[in-house]
C-alpha cells in the first residue's frame, strides 16, 4: 500500500516508517514533522538551551536520515530515534569542556524568553551533573525504567538509580521555593 504525498499525515506511523526506510523523502519529512518536537522537548531539558537543543534535533534527524535503513521493525522507530538522540547528547557533552564560557552566555540570552517555573526547571537542571541530568531527565521527562535508562545510556543500572536518586534530591532542594 502507498500513500499519495498529501495523505501522509494520515497514515499509520510504521507505514511511514517503511516507506522512508526505502527512500521516500517525503515519508522521512512527516516523520521529521511528527516526532521535531518530541525531540526538542528532549534535547532541551538535556542541554537546558533552546538554540543548542534546535541544533542536537537538527543533527539528530540527519544521522536520522543517514542512518534509517537500520530500522529493520517500523514500530521500533520511537525507541531507535530516542537512542540516536541521546547518543547525540553525549557527543555533544565530550565537545561541551572546550566551550563552557560560552555556552552559559548562550544559555542566559534563550532563557531570556521563557518564564517562571520552565526557567527555574531548566536552571535547575543545569546545575547538575550531566550525566546525572540526563537520567533524570530520561527519568521523569520520558518516563523510561531505570533499566531502559541503562541501556540507552550504557550506565551501569547501579548508577542509574544513584544518579536519578541524588538528582532528584538536588532538584527538590534548588526549588524547595515551589
Amino acid at each position: 500500500m502507498t500513500l499519495a504525498p498529501n495523505h501522509y499525515a494520515d497514515g499509520p506511523e510504521a507505514l511511514v516508517v517503511s516507506l522512508a526506510t526505502k527512500g521516500d523523502r517525503e515519508a522521512f519529512a512527516e516523520l521529521v514533522r511528527r516526532r521535531q518536537s518530541w525531540i526538542r522537548n528532549l534535547m532541551r531539558r538535556c542541554c537546558g538551551q533552546e538554540p543548542l537543543a534546535d541544533d542536537l534535533s537538527q543533527q539528530v534527524f540527519l544521522q536520522a536520515w543517514r542512518k534509517l535503513k537500520q530500522v529493520q521493525d517500523p514500530a521500533s522507530f520511537p525507541g531507535w530515534l530516542k537512542r540516536l538522540a541521546i547518543n547525540e547528547w553525549l557527543q555533544q557533552q565530550r565537545k561541551h569542556d572546550a566551550l563552557a564560557n560560552t555556552d552559559t552566555e548562550i544559555e542566559t540570552a534563550a532563557t531570556a524568553s521563557r518564564t517562571g517555573l520552565a526557567i527555574d526547571l531548566d536552571r535547575a537542571l543545569a546545575s547538575i551533573p550531566t550525566d546525572m541530568r540526563l537520567c533524570v531527565v530520561l527519568s521523569y521527562h520520558e518516563r523510561l525504567t531505570h533499566a531502559e535508562i541503562s541501556d540507552l545510556t550504557g550506565f551501569p543500572l547501579g548508577t542509574v538509580k544513584s544518579h536519578i536518586t541524588r538528582g532528584s534530591e538536588k532538584l527538590r532542594e534548588l526549588l524547595a521555593s515551589y
